[in-house]
């Protein structure tokens, strides 16, 4: 077995999650400004941390949001091409996240987008018709042109989940940290529901520096894990959600 511990700076850790938003330079990767989810670094005040983050104050296409009153529209459906990949898992200080090897795809109409990485929210960050969830899943993907689309697993507490069974035993012992284990494969769609039905909008990062331009796709029927799963996360993380965001006559739309 290969097993490979490694401690990277909080910054270079969120860097890595979120390299994939055009409008982060690689120089600016290497000074991401310190935030949080409490305090005088929680949501409210992301936008003035740092000119890098005025989208957080100033953008009108934020996420998360509260889905209501969606619009029924014959949509494509969600084509999901997932390989399994050897287990990159990193515990960086603001989530659980699972770095994804290439090859591994969600097809949408005629786009198609490559999924780079996968984490967790605790509670949901998104709500539906004012309700929120136990936990979400974000799954991240971009496209050759660099454009992100991001898939949204809604979780409540219930039977157990095998996949993520397998990422909290192997979760990185200390912040900062990134644990590789080559002998053990992984494959996202474990985490999705069986129907996959969902709501559409256009809408941005949840985390700094907000990047707009994100079209998110949130699944409509939600996945499983248990109240021992629940608890692991919770002890962690427990609240790393950035609060529903303004709709600001946006449409979203709900396939049939």
């Amino acid at each position: 077995m290969i097993f490979r511990l490694t401690r990277k700076t909080s910054g270079l850790a969120m860097a890595i999650c979120f390299a994939l938003a055009p409008a982060i330079s690689l120089a600016q990767e290497s000074h991401v400004p310190h935030w949080s989810y409490e305090g005088e670094e929680d949501p409210q005040h992301w936008g003035s941390l740092d000119p890098s983050f005025a989208t957080c104050k100033m953008g009108h296409n934020q996420s998360p949001i509260d889905i209501s009153h969606p619009t029924l529209a014959n949509l494509p459906e969600l084509k999901f091409d997932y390989k399994a990949v050897p287990l990159s898992i990193i515990n960086n200080g603001h989530t659980i996240m699972v770095n994804y090897a290439p090859g591994s795809t969600l097809t949408v109409g005629d786009k198609t987008y490559i999924l780079k990485q996968f984490h967790f929210h605790h509670p949901s960050e998104e709500h539906i018709n004012g309700k929120g969830f136990d936990m979400v899943g974000h799954l991240v993907h971009a496209d050759s042109d660099g454009h992100l689309a991001v898939v949204a697993i809604l979780f409540m507490a219930g039977d157990s989940n095998p996949l993520l069974e397998t990422l909290w035993k192997n979760i990185p012992p200390g912040k900062d940290q990134t644990v590789e284990v080559s002998t053990i494969s992984v494959n996202v769609e474990d985490l999705l529901p069986s129907q996959h039905g969902y709501y559409t909008y256009n809408g941005s990062l949840t985390t700094p520096p907000c990047t707009e331009g994100v079209t998110w796709y949130v699944l409509k029927s939600t996945s499983s894990l248990s109240n021992e799963q629940l608890a692991t996360i919770t002890k962690l993380y427990p609240h790393d959600n950035r609060p529903t965001q303004k709709l600001n006559h946006r449409e979203v739309l709900e396939s049939k």
